[in-house]
């Protein structure tokens, strides 16, 4: 609402004037006062009781042909409350009322301003039908109806006397974009978007400033950008999952997807293939590293966006839940002046950020370490790290062959990809050099079979390995979560999965906004650690037979990922559908008695949790002095 303008060039004061609603002294007061109470005329005049809300709204009525609405007197649906956000709704100082057959009725401060108008219209992908209203009125109804306190930024810059607070859509101004190339085109592109992002011209470019800068709110590790036959669906990864963030109308999804492309160095014009690039965002002070990929998909383009924040804190043991026998084993082997540490698990599951946390230990002035990766996740000062560039012929390989030559004493290759990177990672761990590196199986007894399948001999793995560690990460409970006593059915399950004894407390998930009503904030790792020792290095070396290698690590007292998820289970640190969805489960039976110490074993356990025993038929049980060769049999070593 411009109170100070009308149509045909007429203001208020002077409609007010004519009907006899104000006099000429109170006009003139409020007219020189209203640039130091930085107020709308109108607003100033209802304040000091110059005139009626009725007087006023019937004035403002006849000036703007737009027709006053109470936010008072109405309740907004919740269907139009869902078509904006509370942010947008603040920004353009609006409350929607009721979405009805794509119209959608919006009570606003200024109905006359066009950029709000399309804001609201590009948002709901609906047909905005205004009605003007009192700002106050707004603030108080917008606050009312989404929940969350509001605070008019006049009554702020009143009661402080500094300039107000940006409203929560007005922090776009404040992120800025940066290319990752150095092409002079490219950088006047970027100029360009910024230059629109502060002068609010076009919706695509805020749209991506919105979503980014909600993501960086959420903590999400991936933006999804997904084009469907009706609409576009915004999605954000959060703790691994996916969930909804907004719905934007589908006519603008080229614009939206050409805009990131512009942003990520690619080529717009080429919409068949899919395309790989990257930029940078500085957002309050945080500078995160925005890798994009972009699929053709029936309807048009999909784009994802990882986020990286490359400055963050370096992680910590002390944050990754590891359980104490655990940390202990991998800080010795951590100490090892040679040897090979894998970290094995699918994507998503942590590896890197346990590799990371491996050599925030490990990091010192007396130690060389170099790393290897593809992208650099951290930043981690008084390392070497190095970036895979395919296109230069920089592969995990060729780097890896460099790095010997630079003396390191700790290399850390973030993939071990091909037979040729394995190979050499397994000399360097040979010759005095400690390797870190992922690879991707499900458990740690894999990572045995998944290098044979890459052909290195069992004799070079028995003599570089030290240790593997298989990991998962699961999401943790809210503060929100809700305890009671187990049920029937949750016993049941417990039973049918390996957990035989008592369990006190069964929580759930509650919900509440510090979670996003999910009922679980952040994730925590589970982890199984294989610590190869002389009986484990016989059995790989006399053939990899699987079955020999789970008896000889069980005897030292090997414990499966299982066991430590439903200890976090136990604990009340995550449920026990979160463990189902995420940690590879296989029911072998019913419980029975270990055959060794006599205790109870759940059906997921092949070895006696608390004698390292092996569950095999007693027919099949080792005897006593069975050496591996004799336990793997003639004729079974492979190679």
């Amino acid at each position: 609402m411009r109170a100070t303008k009308s149509m045909g060039k007429r203001k208020l004061g002077e409609v007010l004037r004519e009907r006899g609603q104000i006099s000429a002294q109170d006009l003139a007061d409020a007219v020189s006062d209203q640039p130091r109470k930085l107020v709308r005329l109108g607003e100033l005049l209802l304040e000091r009781e110059l005139v009626t809300k009725k007087d006023l709204s019937s004035a403002l009525e006849e000036l703007t042909h737009v027709p006053y609405l109470d936010c008072a007197a109405v309740r907004p649906t919740a269907a139009a409350l869902k078509a904006i956000s509370q942010a947008v709704a603040e920004r353009c100082c609006a409350l929607p009322v009721e979405l009805k057959n794509q119209r959608l009725t919006v009570v606003m401060a200024d109905p006359q301003n066009l950029s709000q108008l399309n804001d609201l219209s590009f948002t709901s992908g609906a047909n905005i039908e205004v009605r003007f209203g009192f700002r106050k009125e707004i603030v108080s109804g917008i606050a009312k109806y989404y929940g969350k306190t509001v605070r008019d930024p006049v009554e702020l810059q009143r009661e402080s006397g500094a300039a107000p607070e940006p409203w929560p859509g007005d922090e776009r101004r404040q992120i800025e974009f940066f290319s990752a190339s150095s092409r002079q085109t490219t950088k006047d592109a970027f100029q360009e978007v910024q230059a629109e992002l502060t002068n609010e011209r076009t919706p695509a470019v805020r749209v991506v400033s919105e979503v980014i800068q909600a993501a960086v709110e959420q903590e999400a590790s991936d933006i999804h950008i997904e084009p469907q036959e009706d609409e576009t669906v915004v999605r954000l990864r959060v703790d691994g999952v996916l969930r909804d963030l907004q719905r934007v109308p589908r006519a603008l999804q080229n614009s939206l997807a050409s805009r990131i492309k512009i942003l990520s160095d690619m080529d717009i014009a080429e919409r068949r293939a899919p395309q790989d690039g990257r930029f940078m965002v500085s957002l309050r002070g945080r500078q995160l590293d925005v890798r994009v990929s972009t699929l053709p998909t029936q309807y048009g383009e999909k784009v994802v966006m990882r986020l990286l924040d490359s400055q963050a804190d370096p992680p910590t043991f002390a944050h990754l839940g590891l359980p104490e026998a655990i940390e202990r084993d991998l800080l010795r082997l951590l100490a090892l002046p040679q040897g090979m540490l894998l970290v094995t698990g699918p994507t998503g599951s942590g590896k890197s950020t346990t590799l990371y946390a491996a050599l925030n230990v490990l990091r010192k002035p007396s130690v060389n370490i170099i790393t290897v990766e593809d992208p650099v996740e951290y930043v981690l000062p008084g390392i070497n790290q190095v970036h895979v560039n395919v296109r230069a012929g920089l592969t995990f390989a060729s780097c890896l062959r460099s790095i010997l030559r630079q003396d390191p004493n700790v290399i850390m290759l973030g993939e071990i990809r091909d037979r040729e990177t394995a190979e050499i990672a397994m000399k360097a761990a040979q010759t005095g050099h400690l390797v870190l590196s992922t690879l991707h199986t499900n458990d740690s007894i894999s990572a045995i079979v998944r290098l044979l399948d890459l052909e290195i001999p069992g004799y070079l793995m028995a003599a570089s390995l030290a240790g593997i560690m298989a990991q998962r990460l699961i999401r943790k409970l809210c503060i929100c979560r809700t305890e009671a006593a187990p049920s029937a059915g949750f016993r049941t399950r417990l039973a049918e999965m390996g957990i035989v004894e008592p369990v006190q407390t069964e929580w759930t998930p509650g919900g509440c906004d510090l979670c996003g009503r999910t009922g679980f904030r952040g994730r925590v790792g589970v982890y199984e650690l294989l610590v190869v020792d002389e009986a484990v290095r016989a059995a790989i070396r006399e053939g990899c037979q699987i079955k020999a290698i789970r008896h000889a690590a069980g005897a030292r007292g090997f414990k499966l990922m299982q066991e430590d998820a439903f200890e976090k289970v136990r604990t009340g640190i995550t449920t026990m559908d979160e463990v189902l969805r995420i940690v590879p489960l296989e029911a072998v039976g019913i419980a029975t008695e270990c055959g060794s110490c006599g205790r109870t074993l759940g059906p997921a356990f092949q070895f006696c949790p608390f004698c390292g025993a092996s569950r095999l038929a007693e027919s099949e049980a080792p005897k006593k002095g069975t050496t591996t060769a004799e336990l793997i049999g003639p004729g079974k070593a492979r190679r």
